[in-house]
């Protein structure tokens, strides 16, 4: 493999394109023999530590290079496995240091990593994606692959039309929303970060042949609630409408947190900006400040950065959007 082209072929208007992630590229690969001058063939072995080195290199030149020319997301990841196939294609096999041949399969779990890994790079411009938790790290890169275009020339995109918060589930007529991806590309994303779909069960919902990233307003009972806690029979009115029933069960089961104290902290920096997202939207300003300030969930600041970027990955008419940015919005009148 000598070269690799992404090539807009696809009209975005065009059926297959609307309510769905349908790529809106194809990646032309090119290809030559294996062959000297004189036509006899390469029969070069390679040594796997120096392909491992050069891959993130190769890899760091074409993203970059792609998100400048409008390939992002989904389009970008699948865009990168040309150069990445290159150098590891220029050879006839792939050794490790024990003389075992590293074979295609293996190699291909290392590109994932790689792209992976300069993406959160790209998102979390100037931080440490490291310093994030797996879910942290799986949520950005989830709406980054999303993403079909470049806005104002700042890098940052909108998810596509596969943020499905008006659609039908044809199956219970119920209404569903969320982010969603087909399975194998939301479990190859997460292969490469390290995660596991399966342990990320009130993160991301697996039903068939799609993966859906839960909206914020669905983590509410995992992130406040216990499990099987069962309402009062009398109820307040629920904030926001009936969004927000399982908070305000949480609430009243944990003796009411809403003024005297906040709730528990979340067990990752993700969950506990979500936290603090579901109280913004829920109005509860004092709680939302304790939670902050007096229990320390703003004093890290892995917890800003993140909001920083999932600020830019949201779409702009999303709720998860106003309610980072209404987070955002207090850390500066809290002294954070």
């Amino acid at each position: 493999m000598t070269a690799s082209w992404p090539i807009d072929t696809e009209m975005g208007t065009r059926l297959r394109a609307m309510n769905s992630a349908a790529l809106a590229s194809s990646v032309h690969l090119v290809c030559r023999p294996r062959e000297n001058p004189d036509g006899s063939l390469i029969n070069e072995v390679g040594d796997w530590r120096e392909v491992l080195a050069e891959l993130p290199r190769r890899i760091h030149e074409w993203m970059p290079r792609l998100a400048q020319e409008g390939v992002v997301g989904a389009d970008a990841i699948f865009a990168c496995l040309g150069p990445a196939l290159e150098v590891f294609s220029r050879y006839s096999r792939v050794e490790k240091a024990s003389g075992e041949v590293v074979p295609l399969r293996e190699y291909l779990e290392q590109v994932w990593a790689a792209v992976a890994k300069e993406a959160l790079n790209m998102i979390f411009a100037g931080a440490d994606a490291s310093g994030f938790e797996e879910d942290a790290r799986l949520t950005a890169m989830w709406l980054w692959t999303l993403t079909t275009e470049v806005k104002g020339g700042n890098g940052n995109g909108a998810p596509a039309a596969s943020q499905a918060e008006d659609d039908d589930d044809a199956s219970t007529g119920k209404s569903i929303s969320g982010f969603s991806l087909e399975y194998d590309a939301a479990r190859k994303i997460a292969q490469g970060l390290g995660a596991h779909l399966e342990a990320l069960g009130d993160l991301v919902e697996v039903k068939g042949e799609t993966a859906r990233l839960l909206p914020v307003a669905e983590r509410a009972r995992a992130l406040f609630g216990r499990q099987g806690v069962e309402a009062p029979k009398k109820k307040k009115k629920a904030p926001q409408g009936l969004l927000f029933a399982e908070l305000l069960e949480a609430e009243e089961a944990d003796g009411g947190w809403g003024v005297l104290k906040a709730p528990k902290l979340g067990d990752s920096v993700l969950d506990r900006l979500h936290q603090a997202m579901l109280l913004f939207a829920a109005s509860r300003g004092e709680a939302l400040k304790r939670f902050l300030v007096d229990d320390g969930a703003g004093k890290d600041q892995r917890l800003w950065r993140l909001a920083q970027a999932l600020s830019a990955l949201y779409p702009a008419a999303s709720e998860e959007k106003r309610w980072v940015d209404g987070v955002l919005g207090r850390k500066k009148g809290l002294g954070l």
